[in-house]
């Protein structure tokens, strides 16, 4: 089948194509910062031996995890005004939705990193007078942080690739942006493939981190 590739209609709209990617970065900083931030703050309830306070944060993560971005994302633009009575812009939807995936799962992973630091660290700790909150912030995050650097790296690019999903609720991201030049010029493989380029381009480096990341902390913990 003969198909004519006209990649010319797509870069022609380069300056909406270019604000989505600006929306796409606005998004993604925001998720990450308070992903990774709230991820770091529900792994430490997580990992707590109080089971009042680590059974409704497992419930939480469970949750979360388990449920798909997209329906979430899509509960929170229709249902959340219809159960609080507030409205919610597209971006605070996305912003709620990838948000709150993203500390359930960098909880795991934080929890896995302090779990994986030797108890003779804690000992040591406690064995200097140092207390339970002195111990966790002087001793066992700064160890635990080079083995959860990659993870947590991979977790930001799935976050980037993530932003995506706004597009449902209309978020001017790169993909949103490009169903609109699909839509004028109604060439959605081309505008579909620039996406995609624009994404590998983005994402490429990131990846390269995450070996890198991997192979010097993998070395250092041999």
């Amino acid at each position: 089948m003969d198909y004519n590739w006209d990649f010319a209609s797509v870069f022609v709209y380069w300056n909406v194509l270019a604000m989505g990617l600006w929306a796409t970065f606005k998004l993604f900083i925001i998720c990450s910062t308070l992903g990774l931030g709230g991820g770091l703050f529900m792994g430490m309830l997580r990992y707590s031996k109080t089971r009042w306070i680590s059974y409704p944060a497992m419930l939480y993560v469970e949750v979360f995890r388990n449920t798909p971005v997209l329906v979430q994302i899509i509960w929170f633009f229709f249902a959340l005004p219809v159960v609080t009575g507030i409205e919610v812009s597209p971006m605070m939807a996305a912003v709620l939705g990838i948000t709150l995936n993203t500390i359930a799962f960098s909880a795991e992973v934080f929890r896995g990193g302090i779990q994986s630091i030797e108890r003779e660290q804690w000992e040591a700790g406690k064995a200097i007078g140092m207390s339970y909150a002195q111990s966790m912030r002087r001793v066992i995050l700064p160890q635990a942080l080079k083995r959860m650097l990659p993870p947590l790296t991979s977790r930001g690019i799935e976050v980037f690739k993530m932003s995506t999903l706004a597009s449902v609720v209309a978020y001017p991201e790169t993909l949103q942006q490009a169903k609109l030049i699909a839509s004028y010029e109604y060439n959605p493989i081309e505008a579909y493939t620039v996406v995609a380029l624009m994404f590998f381009i983005v994402l490429l480096p990131l990846v390269q981190l995450t070996y890198m990341l991997e192979r010097r902390f993998g070395k250092s913990d041999a």
